[in-house]
């Protein structure tokens, strides 16, 4: 087993560095040391290397695109899910789409109002290598509240109307298995799950390198969604050092950028990056940006 994880994973590393090259940044790459590849198969649905690096903890890559390392993860799994959930003054159902890695799950769970949970995720070897392999992201998949779907999560949400507060999609680039929650069809049967009051919030990639993707998307998101608004978090080992998330509200006139409820204190101090300021300043976008994207 050991000769044929080193075998597959010569193409990914190289005198023992992890090299991130993709067409979709193209020119550019991030490198980490690495101590020891864990897991490196091909599931159904893609390429699954996990490997031990030296500077950033253990490191989740999927098509040779790093998902998460356990150094700064949380500046991204926590504002994903608290964007939202904090924009909502009372979620009880919350839908994840991917999010195999359990840390989008992990931050739903810490919300005491909320009574379900719906997990979508279409590879189960990323869930599974996710349990193994990176414990302190994968700790609420014994969640009561969890009701976990192994199936694509475009086909999933076709079958819940008018059900979800809050639906977070937890995707990977849209090449390969997330192609289909980047496109027009996907945010319509979004709109159509969720509540009168709920809110989306997707992925949304990197203002520098793909502002003219993002820009493309906008004017089908405003047919769909009356309120649509961009919000930035900072994650060092992500494609420019960060990634940005679509806030889309059903209800018009309802915006995302300042918080519905507060965190009580003891919530607020088991975070890491999410506040209230955060909150309200992740939404603060270059003129650059407001002026490609205008939201």
């Amino acid at each position: 087993y050991q000769r044929r994880v080193r075998g597959m994973a010569e193409s990914f590393i190289k005198d023992g560095w992890f090299l991130e090259k993709s067409a979709f940044w193209p020119g550019q790459g991030f490198s980490l040391e690495v101590e020891k590849v864990l897991f490196h198969e091909k599931s159904q649905y893609q390429d699954v290397l996990v490997f031990k690096s030296k500077s950033f903890g253990n490191v989740l890559v999927l098509d040779n695109a790093i998902q998460v390392t356990e150094k700064d993860e949380f500046a991204y799994q926590e504002m994903i899910t608290h964007l939202p959930l904090f924009s909502h003054p009372n979620p009880k159902k919350v839908c994840i789409i991917g999010g195999g890695d359990g840390g989008v799950l992990r931050e739903v769970a810490r919300h005491p109002g909320v009574t379900e949970i719906h997990m979508c995720e279409i590879d189960q070897m990323v869930i599974d290598v996710s349990k193994k392999f990176l414990p302190s992201l994968s700790s609420a998949f014994g969640d009561p509240r969890l009701k976990l779907q192994t199936m694509d999560g475009f086909e999933f949400l076709k079958k819940h109307k008018n059900e979800f507060d809050a639906i977070i999609t937890d995707s990977s680039d849209p090449i390969g298995p997330a192609e289909t929650l980047f496109r027009e069809d996907f945010y319509r049967v979004a709109y159509e799950a969720l509540t009168d009051t709920g809110v989306l919030c997707c992925q949304a990639e990197n203002v520098w390198i793909h502002l003219d993707f993002l820009a493309s998307m906008v004017p089908w998101i405003k047919k769909i969604f009356p309120n649509l608004e961009y919000a930035m978090t900072s994650v060092p080992s992500y494609p420019c050092g960060g990634i940005g998330f679509w806030l889309c509200s059903k209800q018009k006139g309802h915006s995302c950028k300042t918080p519905a409820r507060q965190p009580d204190p003891k919530f607020l101090d088991s975070l890491k990056y999410y506040s209230p300021n955060i909150h309200a300043t992740s939404f603060i976008l270059p003129p650059f940006v407001t002026k490609k994207l205008q939201v």
